[in-house]
């Protein structure tokens, strides 16, 4: 059995959200039990609490000797309020656990990685489980729980270490104390919802600030808002001009994105959950 525990450190989920991934469990992943912190459905403005209440879930799951793994139950924004008191505050039980999510939790998946605690995961959240294409997307969270690498990013290779975030995450992390070692990772990024200048400004940005790294990939780049001009260039066509401006070797794509077709990667060398 996998016990699961899953908190909000950025916004929150509803209660047919949870229920929805309850079902789901209970109908396809008997090996596996999820508890929902009650905090998953609190309200403090934009956040699922205030930072103290995020900070204090985020430890109870963590720390707690009973669970496997912490799931993140959505992104949106605030996790990087709390992150780096986060591992300053975890115990050993917490260097045992499996951490997962992606977007705007990349900041604790950053965190958490810097620090040495547990094992981290680009993957996708409980909040998707009340959408068909978005329970595609967390089954391949649950069967890599389970020990099944089906749902990894097809590009790992278990050699060379790899990590994921999303592109403005990655890009506001760059020289805060939270910010891991990058060095000789693939690092791949994706994007939702940004003017395509303004990943090219991100681009632009984080090129200049990487570690020696062994490479990169461009995950999707999803609901481009459309400009009143033509950007005049593709988001792979940005990633290409920016690597070969910075000397990063640019990989071509991964399938990773805020869509159903997010794929799971481990954070440094690609194996099952528990593995690292």
């Amino acid at each position: 059995m996998t016990n699961i525990a899953i908190c909000a450190p950025a916004t929150p989920i509803t209660r047919d959200h949870a229920a929805a991934l309850e079902a789901l469990v209970a109908a396809e992943f008997p090996t596996h039990s999820v508890t929902f912190h009650e905090q998953c459905f609190a309200s403090s403005g934009h956040f699922a609490g205030d930072d103290l209440t995020r900070l204090g879930a985020l430890l109870d799951c963590a720390n707690d000797p009973a669970f496997d793994a912490v799931w993140f139950a959505r992104g949106g924004y605030g996790s990087n309020r709390i992150a780096e008191a986060a591992v300053a505050r975890m115990n050993a039980s917490a260097r045992s656990k499996t951490y997962v999510g992606f977007s705007d939790c990349g900041y604790l998946l950053a965190a958490l990685y810097r620090a040495g605690i547990g094992q981290c995961a680009h993957g996708s959240m409980p909040v998707s489980a009340g959408s068909e294409g978005g329970r595609e997307a967390v089954r391949r969270v649950l069967r890599w729980f389970a020990g099944d690498n089906s749902g990894l990013e097809p590009s790992l290779d278990g050699v060379i270490p790899a990590a994921a975030f999303n592109l403005i995450t990655l890009t506001m992390l760059a020289r805060t104390p939270i910010m891991p070692d990058l060095t000789d990772h693939v690092v791949m990024v994706e994007e939702v919802s940004e003017h395509l200048y303004a990943v090219d400004r991100m681009f632009f940005a984080l090129s200049s600030s990487l570690p020696r790294i062994a490479g990169l990939r461009l995950g999707a780049i999803t609901a481009v808002p459309e400009n009143y001009v033509e950007f005049g260039q593709s988001a792979d066509e940005i990633a290409r001009f920016w690597c070969d401006r910075a000397g990063i070797r640019y990989l071509g794509r991964a399938e990773i994105g805020h869509s159903a077709a997010n794929r799971v990667v481990p954070f440094g060398l690609a194996g099952p959950a528990g593995a690292a």
